[in-house]
């Protein structure tokens, strides 16, 4: 997660590039050292900070856009790379090396990519500062709003989010310059969003979320001076503000974007999307392979759906059957969101005892679905917030109705409810964050191609879980996963093969019956944040592997639940840690007895 430099001079501590002698680096101990990293990194990431419940940090917005903060994360991972060094990793335990092995990747992966330019283009229709405080402003998010002191803090976390949208214009114009901007459509999309925030009066702005929501044993005093200061900001900064970004955006951003799709037309283009590649999926695998491994999945996978179609009698192509599920109307039994709200809950009931067959190891954390809220839904893909350790705020599914609940489809239900919540990421991260036996920067930390191949693995459980009963509701696993080998083609196929935004498009509508809104939508995203989605897809196959692998050379050794608790009890992990772990542990099993 991003963060900045706003108020930092009094927060954050200045960071030398590492240890000023050998015998400072010979007296750490790993303890100390996976410590101290971790007590920095939220000291640099204040977001973060507050996105775990650590509330130190709340009243800071940092401008992570900015030269100066960036030589900050610069210098702090060169720092921890230096100290690493300085410790003999054969002296470590088992888990300490892994720790060790970690925090290493997480150095050099930081390191490497801290060449480019990417905080030239700071703001996209799904990217920006913009949108996150919108989520922190609505009272909802990871903000806390229930002390005097929590409303303070965010007033002064409001004044760096101002800091950062100055600078963001600054940035967009040396952009502009260099030749680093976002895709012209893309840009489109941000107008009618910086113009939802620009408008007034303050007692109806999103930003007075908060105000409307007063804890009701604030006192008299407190609660009309917060009033005035809330209402104050917001007609005197923050409507002014996202008036300045949209005017700036309309006028001078959009006429100068650009029209290729892909960021290899950057000026070194070519090389970021094959460090974004590594990035996200923690391989050494090329755009090339990607691609073509993306188009033998698509093959595969059009062959389960082939077998579908015929079970349920449909006579026409592959093709016409996506037609025709666009509009099926039995899928679409829902009038309100709160029907579809319960739909998802009763999907939890019915997998419930065959999650005991499954897993041993579950969260104590509490879980809630909501819908994604109105302003963010047109653009927001369905996802997972982890709550805190301490309980004050719940793990959330959301989902969005883009289209509205009478064209909410029953069909992928099951299958996004695997993936974003039970035994999805809610299981993962939350355990992770659960689990005290980690060195706390392990608890927080996050690698795509684990989590989202975590994730889409937990997919594939469905009907072990004693889903996907209906042929439809299979078809939405085979369209779920089908969605994520699309994306290895259409994701390279942007950003490395020369594809336009209406080829990819094409590609998707050939290849899946999602809504042409939703393919339109998950185009863009790849536009916007190159390599993401390719976590997804490399992750599920590395652990399909591995668990093909153990049950083939464990045989009647192989336990299910000993394997997801390999792979849920070490956090998040680079692919090649995991694949690590998981065979020490298929050598000691087949040791054992």
């Amino acid at each position: 997660m991003k963060s900045s430099l706003y108020l930092l001079l009094v927060s954050i501590v200045f960071y030398a590039c590492g240890p000023s002698s050998k015998d400072e680096q010979a007296s750490l101990s790993p303890d100390s050292l996976f410590k101290s990293f971790h007590e920095e990194k939220l000291q640099l990431f204040p977001l973060l900070a507050t996105s775990i419940g650590d509330n130190r940090y709340n009243h800071i917005f940092p401008n992570d856009i900015s030269q100066e903060y960036r030589n900050k994360v610069q210098a702090f991972y060169q720092k921890y790379k230096s100290q690493l060094a300085g410790i003999d990793r054969t002296n470590l335990n088992e888990n300490d090396q892994l720790s060790y092995d970690i925090l290493q990747y997480e150095c050099d992966i930081n390191i490497e990519g801290a060449k480019f330019k990417d905080y030239l283009m700071p703001i996209s229709q799904i990217r920006g500062a913009n949108l996150q405080v919108g989520l922190l402003a609505s009272g909802k998010g990871n903000q806390p709003f229930k002390t005097v002191q929590d409303y303070e803090n965010w007033l002064s976390r409001l004044e760096g989010f101002l800091v950062w949208c100055d600078t963001a214009i600054v940035n967009m114009r040396k952009g502009i310059a260099q030749g680093y901007t976002i895709p012209k459509p893309l840009a489109l999309k941000v107008i009618p969003q910086l113009a939802s925030f620009a408008k007034g009066p303050a007692s109806e702005h999103h930003f007075f979320s908060p105000i409307k929501a007063m804890p009701e044993d604030f006192s008299t005093e407190d609660k009309e001076r917060l009033t005035k200061a809330y209402t104050e900001i917001i007609e005197t900064k923050i409507i002014p503000m996202y008036k300045k970004l949209g005017e700036f955006v309309e006028k001078e951003y959009v006429p100068a974007c650009r029209e290729s799709s892909g960021i290899d037309a950057l000026p070194d283009g070519k090389e970021w999307y094959t460090y974004l590649v590594k990035r996200s999926t923690t391989t050494n695998k090329s755009p090339d392979e990607i691609f073509e491994l993306g188009k033998r999945e698509v093959a595969r996978l059009r062959a389960e759906m082939e077998k579908v179609k015929q079970q349920v009698g449909f006579k026409g192509s592959l093709q016409e059957f996506f037609d025709h599920l666009r509009v099926k109307k039995e899928l679409r039994p829902f009038k309100t969101a709160e029907e579809i709200i319960a739909r998802y809950n009763a999907i939890h009931e019915q997998m419930k005892p065959n999650l005991e067959k499954l897993f041993d190891m579950k969260p104590k954390m509490a879980f809630e679905v909501r819908r994604v809220e109105a302003w963010r839904e047109k653009t927001t893909a369905a996802n997972y917030n982890v709550g805190t350790v301490d309980g004050s705020r719940p793990g959330i599914f959301y989902f969005p109705i883009q289209d509205g609940p009478e064209k909410y489809s029953y069909m992928g239900m099951e299958d996004l409810f695997l993936h974003e919540a039970i035994p999805g990421h809610h299981y993962q991260i939350a355990l992770k964050v659960e689990n005290t036996a980690l060195p706390e920067f392990r608890r927080f930390i996050n690698y795509g191609a684990y989590t989202e191949g975590w994730a889409l693995y937990a997919e594939s459980l469905g009907k072990e879980l004693g889903l996907f009963t209906d042929p439809y509701s299979y078809f939405g696993m085979l369209q779920g996963e089908m969605h994520r080998a699309i994306r290895l083609v259409v994701d390279a196929g942007l950003h490395s093969q020369g594809w336009t935004r209406e080829q990819a498009i094409q590609y998707s509508k050939e290849n899946e019956a999602a809504p042409e809104s939703n393919i339109i939508s998950e185009i863009e995203r790849y536009m916007a944040n190159p390599g993401q989605a390719l976590s997804y897809k490399m992750g599920q196959l590395k652990i399909l592997e591995l668990r093909a692998k153990a049950e083939q050379e464990l045989g009647s050794k192989f336990d299910i639940k000993q394997f997801h608790n390999q792979l849920l009890d070490a956090g998040s992990l680079p692919l090649d840690l995991l694949e690590q772990k998981i065979n020490k542990w298929i050598t000691a099993s087949k040791g054992g007895s």
